[in-house]
Parts: structure tokens; C-alpha cells; sequence
């Protein structure tokens, strides 16, 4: 079965749906997303290369995995479920951190993102065990180096991330103190 998106009017309210496959072009409808941050027990935050084989920024660095909410599913279910998927994993203690957050940017091929992305943190359980069709690196990062890296070189971190991450700073869920 096709993976399906869920699509919204400019107000925020479902006027939809729509296979995933057909929902990102150069016109792509406003539809509803979610990107989610990983913590591990130091308070390191995980950060993902994403595949090349992505038809959205390929290669570049992000949070930790993002996906599309099904019709009729919850943030927190398309959390647990995405975070399988895309990391092999199992997480806990599923917190909303930034719930409006909302974007629209154009990659280099003219591929549009145009989302209603509620921002989510969540501890890793056990081990990642990342699937090479959406993940081509990753790596636990302090928070200071997170804040510092996107600082010097913005550039390879997805404009979502780099929204997000300033978002995030400001409320005090990632911080420059050293946590470690």
C-alpha cells in the first residue's frame, strides 16, 4: 500500500490526502509533518546525514528523522513507527517542543518541503540500527558542538533543522552548556 500524506488548507485544517510519492515537486502542497530530536542518556542529541538516494537534500546533515503522520495516526504513533523504520529503534518519552512550527523552503533541484512540522524529543531505547535508504551517517553530538557547527558552517544542516535548532535554543531544550 501506498504511504500516505495527510494535506491542509493554509489554516492548518485537513482538506486531504495524498500518496508521498506524488506530494513533493516544485508546487508541493502544504501538508502535515513532524521532526523529532533524539536524546541519549549524556544529553547528546543525534544527528543524521541524510541518504543520498533522498529526493529532498541528499547528503545533507538533519535532526535525528522526520516523517509524515498517517491518516487517522497520532504524532506519537508515526514517531514510534518512523523511528523503527528509519533508525531501528525504539524510543521513549515522546515530549512535543515546538508544536506551530511550520516551513516551506526549495532544495537545489526545485524540490519544494512546505509543512506543518510539529517538533518532538524522545530518548533512544537500546541500540540504532539506521536503514541505508535514509540514513548515510550519524553521530551522537553534544549540544554545545551542535549549536557550534551550525554556527560556523550552516550550510550542511537542513534549513528545517536550522529553523528548528534556533526555536529550540530559545526555549532551553538544547542548550550550550556543556551537559556532558
Amino acid at each position: 500500500m501506498p504511504e500516505l500524506v495527510v494535506l491542509l488548507g493554509d489554516d492548518g485544517n485537513v482538506i486531504g490526502e495524498c500518496e508521498k510519492s506524488l506530494v513533493h515537486g516544485t508546487n508541493t502542497p502544504l501538508h502535515r509533518a513532524f521532526s523529532c530530536y533524539l536524546f541519549n542518556d549524556r544529553g547528546e542529541v543525534l544527528v543524521t546525514r541524510r541518504a543520498l538516494s533522498k529526493l529532498t537534500w541528499p547528503g545533507v546533515w538533519t535532526n535525528s528523522f522526520c516523517g509524515h503522520p498517517a491518516p487517522g495516526e497520532t504524532f506519537e504513533e508515526a514517531i514510534s513507527r518512523r523511528a523503527a523504520q528509519e533508525l531501528g529503534a525504539i524510543v521513549t518519552d515522546i515530549t512535543v517542543a515546538i508544536p506551530g512550527f511550520r516551513y516551506r523552503a526549495v532544495d537545489a533541484s526545485g524540490v519544494v518541503e512546505n509543512e506543518i512540522c510539529p517538533v518532538y524529543t524522545a530518548r533512544l531505547e537500546g541500540a540504532l540500527d539506521p536503514a541505508p535508504s535514509e540514513v548515510a551517517e550519524w553521530s551522537w553530538v553534544s549540544q554545545e558542538s551542535l549549536i557550534s557547527s551550525r554556527a560556523h558552517t550552516p550550510f550542511v544542516f537542513s534549513p528545517w533543522m536550522n529553523e528548528q535548532l534556533s526555536q529550540l535554543i530559545e526555549s532551553g531544550r538544547i542548550s550550550s552548556e556543556n551537559r556532558a
